[in-house]
């Protein structure tokens, strides 16, 4: 969800370059980074991302009644907890954690911008569904729950899907926005707290995340899901891929030569 930032000042002629060299769509790295590497990252983020979720949803639980309290923090886990693992893993993989980024990454690179090639999305994508699945279990072990236990919390109401439209449009307009206005540097704040804003002003609380919404089928916690919404918020999620992109093309219209006026 980030580009990749120098570790060390550039002389002068080589930042001059860089400036008027493309910028990188979200989560572009550098070509020196193995890919191995990148999938690692995205497992290991993935995984602590979905932690987060599941262990604080039932550290919640076990401290308060109030879920309005137990949704505090759940999203405030979330909000700096997700910053933080993009901060630190964005210069190894983009800090993707999510198949909807980069499956719009790939549909970027595809249509001509920069972005992941379909190798690379073949493995970011498995290694962030398995991230997810680990992420839960590791998150029940902690809290001495079952490993794994399949979620009873039914998420199959039409409001609450429509809510993942909204919330998975949100995150790929920020993402791809920031990229399209050379703004990327803002990611980890902007992302995390787009997220923890849509916790509470989407009916669905913000999947917005095909592999998290897995992990999370794998826990009868606070944060499940039960496996026969898990589709239905898979597709309603693939939908807002579309739709935010849609709307980056929109909002972000790249401008073109204008006209020459007659002289009055």
């Amino acid at each position: 969800m980030t580009a990749t930032e120098p570790a060390g000042a550039a002389p002068a002629a080589d930042t001059a370059i860089a400036a008027d060299a493309p910028q990188p769509a979200p989560g572009a790295t550098p070509p020196r980074t193995p890919l191995i590497a990148r999938a690692a990252a995205e497992l290991v983020g993935t995984a602590a991302l979905v932690a987060i979720v599941v262990g604080s949803g039932i550290q919640a639980t076990d401290l308060t009644d109030d879920v309005a309290l137990q949704l505090l923090a759940n999203s405030t886990a979330t909000v700096f907890g997700l910053g933080v693992l993009i901060a630190l893993l964005g210069p190894v993989s983009g800090a993707h954690f999510n198949p909807a980024v980069t499956l719009a990454e790939w549909w970027t690179a595809r249509r001509g911008g920069a972005g992941v090639t379909a190798r690379e999305l073949a493995v970011y994508v498995p290694s962030q569904v398995a991230g997810a699945i680990a992420g839960a279990i590791l998150a029940d072990a902690m809290f001495g729950e079952p490993l794994v236990a399949w979620s009873t919390h039914d998420r199959s109401a039409g409001n609450l899907l429509l809510g993942e439209v909204v919330a998975t449009a949100g995150l790929i307009l920020l993402i791809f926005g920031l990229a399209r206005t050379d703004r990327l540097r803002f990611a980890p704040v902007a992302v995390a707290s787009y997220i923890g804003a849509a916790y509470w002003f989407t009916s669905s609380t913000s999947f917005a995340n095909p592999a998290v919404t897995i992990g999370r089928a794998f826990t009868d916690t606070f944060a499940g899901i039960a496996p026969a919404s898990v589709p239905g918020f898979i597709g309603m999620q693939l939908i807002g891929v579309v739709l935010g992109l849609a709307l980056v093309a929109v909002v972000f219209m790249r401008g073109g030569t204008e006209p020459d006026q007659p002289a009055a």
